[in-house]
């Protein structure tokens, strides 16, 4: 199709469709797809990125696109593929467990809308049973909090809401360049590994405990989960109250969660 018929980038989807062949084939050759892989795309766009894994030996490949008109060309450039199945909906309400049922665990792979990146990544550990591995492009600095240990000045409440369920590696970083139209940010490629049972036992208050502990980041312990736990309680799981969330692991907010009695 001549560039010119294309679908136009839209802001309100955050869509910057990936292009660089050698960044193609970087994200293709990181994930490696086998025989027996049930491949999940989301936010496929043009289809560049779907039609080098089609050009692997993959089992299937569903993908998730929220805009018609880039669904209606994916259609009819990929009518051909037996392997290919379209769902034109949106990502955040796509039921994973229930591809799952029919395909098996999903190998994910995406170059995720920057609007939607955080609550798209939480919608998919909602599903993290369902799910092997994903391999996400985003933008950068989303990929350093991600992957950032404790005392990095990008570990977050992003870093520790992964910790329990998944193993992240940061892969390599994407210039604006690769993109059409080309974003203001420098993007990053991480591979998410589902861990097979997660880290620790995640308490039913852990979400809200870190949303709290992270809702304003200078704040020390003490004062950031005032009302949920108390200095003394902080203390005994062996932490100064007057540390800032940004320092502690994953595991002691888990242990605060136990002895604060919060919920989700």
């Amino acid at each position: 199709m001549h560039p010119a018929a294309l679908p136009a980038p839209r802001r309100r989807f955050g869509q910057h469709f990936l292009h660089d062949p050698a960044v193609l084939e970087r994200i293709v050759a990181a994930v490696a797809p086998g025989g027996e892989d049930a491949l999940l795309e989301i936010g496929p766009g043009r289809g560049a990125l779907t039609a080098c894994l089609l050009h692997s030996p993959c089992r299937s490949l569903d993908a998730v696109e929220i805009d018609r008109e880039l669904a209606a060309l994916l259609r009819g450039r990929f009518a051909g593929e037996p392997r290919f199945t379209l769902h034109e909906c949106d990502a955040l309400r796509f039921d994973f467990a229930a591809l799952t049922a029919a395909r098996g665990r999903l190998r994910m792979v995406g170059n995720l809308p920057y609007n939607i990146s955080t609550p798209l990544l939480f919608h998919l550990l909602a599903s993290a049973p369902s799910i092997i591995d994903m391999h996400v492009m985003l933008q950068r600095e989303v990929i350093e909090r991600m992957a950032a240990a404790p005392g990095d000045s990008a570990y977050g409440r992003l870093t520790v809401m992964l910790a329990p369920w998944v193993r992240v590696e940061r892969l390599f970083d994407v210039g604006p360049g690769a993109f059409q139209p080309p974003p203001r940010v420098w993007s990053a490629v991480a591979r998410l590994t589902v861990r097979p049972t997660p880290r620790f036992p995640v308490h039913p208050g852990y979400a809200r405990l870190v949303a709290a502990a992270f809702a304003h980041r200078r704040k020390t312990l003490r004062n950031a989960l005032r009302g949920l736990v108390s200095a003394a309680q902080i203390e005994q799981c062996g932490v100064d109250p007057g540390a800032r969330p940004e320092t502690v692991a994953p595991e002691t907010f888990n242990a605060l969660a136990g002895l604060s009695g919060a919920e989700n």
